[in-house]
């Protein structure tokens, strides 16, 4: 019996694994990728939609079966699910997406670890605990930094008062620690903002209690006019009225109101010739005046 026409029929259902290339394709397995610089034919491409879909199709395919070709020349590993191919290291260099984090600056305790040489270490964050031989968290829900609020006995230290609840005492002090941590918190994130910006976080912090002790004075009656001034209190720079003079040059006081006649003939408002709110607010005064 012959088959080979079946062979054929079977062999010509499935395309060709050769893939011959004018330039040859670069490949970086490493990140999966080819590089494929030949030229596009113009002809297929403004050809019918169709058969434009039908030519970038091939390329795909073709594009694919290199690198497909390239992956089986490559070292396997055989496991018990699968065999693997083992890629070598990517030896195309691909821009950011974004650019380089900035540095963080340093916090006090960091800068003063750097300088005395102290060598910071990451606590795990379970530790047994000896007492209910199990591991328990260092902090938080059940942690061991509680158990002095946990204790059904707390001895009295000689210099407090024995009437003291300690329970409470112990309680306040760990809510002013919680409480010193955030404050230290912020101010890492203050300096760190101010180093951001080019600023010197002590000046930065200067000019903000300046700033907001400028704003206390304007909330009294008087603007802070009557109140009372401290030691390095900044003066505050107002708007000085420039008033003319009551002896003026001679054809000045002509020349002004001649201007002013002048852009109000011709409408131009660019520049203020006339109160607008001002002049209605003298009108209704008027009129209410009267009634």
């Amino acid at each position: 019996m012959d088959v080979s026409g079946i062979l054929e029929e079977h062999k010509n259902r499935f395309k060709s694994v050769q893939v011959d290339r004018l330039i040859p394709v670069e490949h970086d397995l490493g990140l999966l990728a080819s590089f494929d610089i030949n030229m596009l034919d113009e002809n297929k491409l403004r050809a019918s939609q169709k058969k434009r879909d039908a030519y970038l199709k091939e390329l795909s395919r073709e594009g694919a079966q290199l690198l497909v070709n390239e992956l089986f020349s490559q070292p396997t590993a055989v496991d018990e699910d699968s065999v693997y191919a083992m890629l070598p290291k990517v030896t195309s260099t691909l821009p950011r997406e974004k650019p380089l984090p900035k540095v963080k600056p340093m916090t006090r305790w960091e800068k003063f670890a750097k300088l005395k040489g102290i060598d910071q270490r990451k606590k795990s964050r379970m530790v047994f605990d000896e007492n209910t031989d199990e591991w328990r968290p260092r902090f938080g829900y059940k942690g061991v930094n509680n158990d002095g609020l946990n204790q059904w006995l707390i001895e009295v230290p000689g210099n407090a008062d024995q009437y003291a609840d300690q329970y409470e005492v112990r309680r306040e002090e760990k809510k002013e620690r919680i409480e010193k941590n955030k404050r230290r918190q912020s101010r890492n994130l203050e300096e760190r903002a101010a180093t951001d910006r080019g600023l010197n976080p002590r000046d930065m912090r200067k000019n903000e209690l300046k700033r907001a002790l400028v704003m206390s004075k304007n909330s009294t009656a008087s603007l802070g006019k009557f109140d009372e001034k401290l030691n390095g209190e900044p003066k505050v720079k107002g708007l000085k009225r420039k008033f003319d003079p009551l002896v003026s040059a001679k054809g000045e006081e002509k020349a002004k109101n001649m201007a002013i006649l002048n852009r109000v003939a011709k409408g131009d408002t660019s520049a203020t010739v006339l109160n607008v709110r001002k002049a209605q607010r003298a009108i209704n005064n008027s009129k209410r005046n009267k009634k």
